[in-house]
């Protein structure tokens, strides 16, 4: 046995103590105590607590890889977030002025991706144990809206209706405005027999949509909410982790684009920022997926009262809007994933448009865009960093750029 003290905080939420040697569980200033293996310390002891520790609310915090931040102080984890940001933008030589960081609840995620298999009595539904492949129950989870949490039942009936014998469901369920929003990956093809027990299995369990591969069964519009629009993206397209974090997320945007007459929405999935947008500007809406963005549009036209929105399906890796299809905006918004938009920032570098406003899932990409951006002449007001993802490392945010 080894003892070790920890140092500070990796991007993974394990604690890190010179070596290095990575400790899971571990906060920094702890004194822990195990074997260590390679660069990492098995089953440690906390031997000196911090009082930033505390008690994991959830029973299943030990086994369930869902949370790596249960065993901290919420007021440190918050603190560790910014400071995530922060140390992305010093590695560039930036800094700027950081808004309190905006929080969802517990119970607030209205998406959930369960793992399920068949067993000799049935199924199991549930979440992957940290580091496994076994399939750990999550009845009570308080990270996921109730309703997700209800939906075990439904996932452990498909795993029965058509996993193979050996392998693994994925199923992708969503809160919608009319119930459940299903996605399944990973089954075996459903013959026309197992087609109509699909069909009974979403009645039962207040399904809107599910979809099976290429399978889909619509009993109701799966719609979300955007603005003053409702639109139904397509099964397991990307939407916001929670209604709280969307909002705080829509907020910051609209601050950054301020008055702007005309937006250019770039990634602009679904319509998240591009839809309450139109309630005050004429917007250009542009993403990769074909099937995002026709539900987009469809969205738009089907609302009142909103300004003109127009759509471009386009690879914006490979093919960005460069300066002069630009130059006609009065502001940017850009929601890259998590690989950031380099191509894309180049060309907005160039345009020299008033106001960004950048949102991003992964402060070292987006570190990067903002250096590009400040190299450019713009400045960058204000960071706003939203955890849609509690007690776990994900971080998110929003921030202002102008044009000096």
């Amino acid at each position: 046995m080894e003892q070790v003290t920890i140092e500070r905080l990796g991007h993974q939420g394990d604690g890190i103590a010179p070596g290095p040697v990575f400790v899971p569980g571990a906060l920094p200033g702890e004194v822990v105590e195990g074997v260590i293996r390679g660069d990492r310390m098995a089953e440690p002891r906390i031997v000196t607590p911090v009082e930033q520790r505390v008690k994991a609310p959830c029973r299943y915090a030990k086994s369930c890889g869902g949370c790596q931040l249960q065993h901290a102080r919420d007021d440190f984890a918050a603190e560790w977030k910014v400071g995530v940001v922060r140390q992305a933008l010093a590695a560039h030589a930036l800094d700027t002025a950081f808004r309190p960081i905006a929080i969802s609840p517990p119970q607030s995620r209205r998406r959930a991706s369960f793992s399920a298999k068949r067993t000799k009595k049935g199924a199991q539904a549930g979440f992957h144990m940290k580091g496994s492949d076994i399939i750990v129950s999550v009845p009570d989870c308080l990270l996921v809206q109730p309703e997700l949490t209800g939906a075990l039942p439904l996932v452990e009936a498909l795993a029965v209706l058509g996993a193979a014998r050996k392998g693994e469901l994925s199923v992708m369920v969503t809160t919608s405005l009319h119930g459940l929003d299903v996605r399944v990956s990973g089954g075996k093809p459903l013959d026309p027999t197992e087609e109509m027990q699909l069909a009974e299995l979403a009645r039962r369990h207040g399904c809107a949509r599910i979809a099976w591969d290429n399978t889909v069964l619509t009993l109701r519009p799966a719609e979300q909410q955007m603005g003053a629009a409702r639109v139904v993206p397509p099964p397991g397209a990307f939407l916001q982790a929670t209604p709280q974090g969307e909002a705080a997320l829509l907020a910051a945007v609209r601050e950054a684009v301020g008055d702007a007459a005309h937006v250019v929405d770039l990634f602009a999935g679904s319509g998240t920022f591009a839809l309450p947008l139109a309630e005050r500007a004429r917007v250009h809406a542009v993403e990769g997926d074909k099937a995002m963005i026709a539900a987009l549009d469809k969205g738009w036209r089907m609302a009142q009262g909103l300004r003109h929105v127009t759509t471009e399906a386009r690879d914006l890796f490979r093919d960005p809007l460069i300066d002069s299809e630009l130059s006609r905006f009065d502001a940017a918004v850009i929601d890259p994933p998590r690989a950031g938009a380099e191509a894309q920032i180049a060309q907005l570098a160039l345009a020299k448009l008033p106001k960004i406003a950048h949102v991003s899932c992964n402060p070292v990409t987006f570190a990067r865009d903002a250096a590009a951006l400040d190299l450019a002449g713009y400045t960058l007001d204000w960071v706003q960093v939203v955890d849609q993802f509690r007690w776990s490392t994900h971080v998110e945010l929003v921030a202002s750029f102008t044009h000096r």
